[in-house]
């Protein structure tokens, strides 16, 4: 079940990592029910793909610009809100069955932190009027891995003890959603697959000018060209 999965992933702690659904940001978060925010709507998430969704699509880590603070991998807050209607992009293609709360504290980014990454691949979906409910959006270290030296706004690659964590998770993922197919972006999500011995296509990461080839891969996988 999706709340079993949720409660099980707000245990985790570690040192240099931030966990957005048992944790707060006493720096960022706007109150103290930042947590509980983050935790409802990754529940809200799931519940709408979980046993329809028939493709997991892997990333990395999360982010301090997308599931920190949205609770939702690959996900910004700032879709949540409203900010990116100008490119199509609505919170009803996240969930509709809760309102959309910001957990960060408006001074930092009045329109909420926006991830590229999470743009264009939200993007990608409303461009081709692909079911955003057809697709869980994931990350192979399902936690936010940041540098301590700078704070909780900075992102690291997560270490191999921690990837080992968040393979157990994946695991569990997997068996939730029994999805037909994994999507790996980028080498880093692809090798975590392939030392885990689980099936899965590899596309560019659309960061650093790869969008493009990201969605003529994903075009080819989803709908066929």
């Amino acid at each position: 079940m999706p709340e079993r999965f949720v409660a099980a992933l707000s245990e985790y702690r570690a040192a240099g990592v931030f966990n957005p659904w048992g944790e707060r940001d006493s720096q960022h978060d706007l109150d103290e029910q930042g947590a509980q925010i983050r935790r409802r709507q990754l529940l809200g998430y799931l519940q709408e793909r979980i046993g329809h969704a028939q493709t997991l699509l892997l990333a990395e880590a999360i982010g301090y610009q997308g599931g920190h603070f949205s609770g939702i991998p690959m996900t910004s807050e700032r879709l949540l809100l409203g900010g990116l209607r100008h490119k199509g992009l609505t919170a009803a293609m996240v969930f509709c069955g809760l309102q959309p709360q910001r957990t960060s504290d408006p001074r930092l980014r009045p329109q909420g932190f926006t991830e590229p990454t999470a743009t264009i691949v939200w993007g990608f979906l409303a461009e081709q009027g692909i079911d955003p409910r057809s697709v869980v959006l994931w990350n192979a270290f399902p936690w936010h891995p940041y540098q301590p030296q700078k704070g909780l706004l900075s992102n690291r690659t997560p270490k191999d003890d921690e990837l080992a964590a968040g393979h157990q998770v994946l695991h569990q993922l997997l068996a939730l959603g029994r999805f037909r197919q994994v999507v790996a972006i980028g080498e880093k999500s692809a090798e975590q697959l392939r030392q885990l011995e689980i099936a899965a296509t590899k596309v560019r990461h659309p960061a650093n000018g790869g969008a493009g080839k990201f969605r003529a891969q994903m075009r080819e996988l989803l709908i066929g060209g």
